[in-house]
């Protein structure tokens, strides 16, 4: 009796066990597949993202549709190493941690087959100490009795040590599994942000190295260009130049004037010298 007390015992530690590593694993598993799935979202709003960047870069001046098609480069590489992420988190710590219910089911199965055997047990006990009570002087009655407690002690026996082998097994496995589990979990992150930093460094250096100034210089001389076009009019004689128009224009405008200035004095200078020159013709005739 003092056997089956002793198995008694066991069996809640077995059954905490087991039931401690079901709930724990459950959650786990639970919280894993929603990280996973909350990373591979992740991926999908970056992916619009570079869609995003790589649009507004096709309506931006040079330099900064290069430096943004760079940038959404490497924004998209990172989304690469976020979807090996997704695929390594969902094989090597996802599905691990739902395969694990089924070894739980195995060992509650085997605790449930236990606990049968040793209640056939304590039945057969109880139905032998009944007819030591009753009926000592039936022997073969009794003996055939002492021979099915004898038979289920050495069952109950040698599946209590069965049991106990299960359930260390079990122990041992689940430790050597949360170890391997988060293990890869921590090194699946590690890849994936050394990864991410050097492109992310990368991504840094190149929104570092845009040149304004040039894109300004670009844009101010576009605007130039239409304004001048929609204000464009004919040269007129005049020495005073508009300010609003561009110094290119004012230059071409006052080197026209300043010809034709140069034109007209000397169209003046010919017709003042010509009647000078017929009075000194007049002039010489007269003493001749």
């Amino acid at each position: 009796m003092n056997i089956i007390l002793s198995r008694d015992s066991q069996v809640p530690v077995m059954e905490d066990t087991v039931t401690n590593a079901e709930k724990s694993f459950g959650q786990f598993c639970s919280l894993l597949a929603a990280y996973t799935r909350k990373t591979a979202r992740l991926r999908d709003t970056a992916d619009q993202l570079v869609k995003q960047l790589i649009s507004f870069a096709n309506t931006e001046n040079p330099e900064m549709r290069a430096t943004l098609r760079n940038f959404a480069e490497d924004l998209a590489k990172v989304q690469d190493y976020r979807q090996a992420e997704v695929e390594r988190l969902e094989t090597k710590v996802v599905n691990p941690l739902k395969l694990y219910g089924m070894q739980i089911k195995q060992t509650r199965a085997e605790i449930k087959k236990f606990k049968s055997i040793r209640n056939n047990e304590i039945k057969q006990l109880k139905k032998l100490e009944k007819l030591r009570q009753k009926s000592l002087s039936d022997r073969q009655t009794i003996s055939q009795a002492e021979t099915s407690v004898q038979r289920a002690s050495v069952d109950a026996s040698r599946t209590s040590h069965q049991l106990e082998e299960t359930v260390d097994t079990f122990q041992k496995q689940k430790l050597k599994d949360i170890q391997k589990i988060f293990s890869d979990f921590v090194t699946i992150e590690m890849v994936f942000h050394a990864k991410a930093v050097e492109v992310y460094s990368s991504a840094f250096q190149t929104l570092e190295s845009y040149d304004l100034e040039k894109d300004l210089e670009d844009f101010r001389a576009k605007m130039h260009r239409v304004y001048g076009r929609c204000d464009a009019r004919p040269a007129l004689m005049d020495t005073t130049l508009s300010p609003a128009l561009p110094w290119s224009l004012a230059q071409s405008s006052q080197s026209t004037i300043q010809s034709q200035r140069k034109e007209a004095v000397s169209e003046d200078d010919s017709a003042e010298e010509d009647p000078v020159e017929d009075l000194r013709g007049q002039a010489q005739r007269l003493h001749q």
